[in-house]
């Protein structure tokens, strides 16, 4: 089936992972009904029929591109009768109201205790760096909740009582914000570079993902579960206004949160809905509210990539030579 050499990388890579069995473990595959080319990579999946294994199933969900209550009611629809129903159907799971409440409770303790290391990088010399929160970031999304609660909370006191080096090993702090990051490495290559990453806004970052879910009292747990992505989806498919703003100002919060030098706006190479936000919105925050910011377009694997190290380096003097100005500036 039709994929172009202008599709996106991740949705080829993972297209063929599959094709080489690496998903043979799935007993579902779920989707967003989002960019052309991951529809493309997950029809391919079904077509092909690469997962033989009883009961799989592969669903196209319809996500809404807004957030009001005719929205949410479709959402809860698409979830109950594309995700639900059939883990229900297909693999006998529990969807009643008790179970998804007990699975709230589970992703929330995890979210608490991601959030709670995740802010120790607000810390002047923070006990962790982007490259290990970004690992046990990736760990909270992948692995079962049950089989990881308790690790978390013992890194959580580690970290607690970790006495950080009295040498900085960064000399700027830099907010990442862009398209979809799940290799650890990349982070790596940005902090050898001297950036230290205190917040990860991108595609499967803390900001947003690892939050509460907050079910609200008289409706149903489903309804409660999708009116909260839905509201606080930072996801560029989303071009309503509010939605556009909202990033906006979103990314401009954490930069004063996480007291940051710096704002990286980061896009996969081919990546239609970041190929629009990154150029326009890394202007905007130079030029109309004041940030200093970096717009990189990359390979999806770019761990190695001597161009990326060496414009990352070059944004962290200019911060630098930025910082001597302003001092320089307040003692005339």
């Amino acid at each position: 089936y039709y994929m172009t050499n202008y599709t996106c990388e991740y949705c080829r890579a993972i297209l063929e992972r599959a094709m080489e069995g690496g998903y043979n473990f799935l007993d579902g595959l779920a989707g967003v009904d989002a960019c052309a080319m991951m529809n493309r990579a997950m029809e391919n999946i079904e077509l092909l029929e690469l997962i033989d294994k009883e009961g799989f199933f592969v669903s196209h969900v319809d996500v809404p591109y807004k957030a009001n209550e005719d929205a949410v009611e479709h959402y809860a629809q698409q979830i109950q009768l594309k995700v639900l129903n059939k883990l229900e159907g297909n693999l006998g799971v529990d969807i009643s109201e008790d179970s998804m409440i007990e699975a709230v409770k589970i992703h929330n303790e995890v979210a608490r205790l991601i959030t709670e290391i995740g802010e120790f990088r607000k810390e002047d010399n923070p006990p962790i760096t982007g490259y290990e929160f970004h690992i046990l970031n990736l760990v909270s999304y992948v692995c079962p909740k049950y089989l990881i609660v308790d690790k978390l909370r013992e890194t959580l006191e580690e970290v607690r009582h970790r006495e950080p080096d009295e040498v900085k090993s960064f000399r700027a702090r830099v907010v990442i914000v862009g398209s979809e990051i799940d290799d650890p490495d990349l982070t790596r290559l940005i902090e050898d570079s001297g950036a230290l990453i205190v917040a990860d806004r991108f595609c499967f970052g803390s900001f947003p993902g690892r939050q509460e879910i907050v079910l609200k009292e008289g409706e149903d747990v489903l309804h409660s579960i999708c009116r909260q992505y839905l509201q606080q989806s930072l996801c560029p498919r989303y071009v309503c206004h509010d939605k556009v703003n909202q990033r906006r100002d979103f990314a401009e919060d954490l930069y004063h949160d996480f007291k940051a030098d710096g704002i990286i706006y980061e896009q996969i190479k081919f990546c239609d809905y970041w190929a629009y936000e990154r150029p326009l919105v890394s202007h905007i925050m130079t030029e109309e509210r004041g940030i200093p910011t970096l717009s990189i377009d990359r390979p999806y694997m770019s761990r190695t990539s001597g161009q990326l190290r060496t414009r990352v380096q070059a944004f962290v003097e200019s911060i630098e030579i930025k910082r001597i100005n302003q001092t320089n500036e307040g003692r005339s």
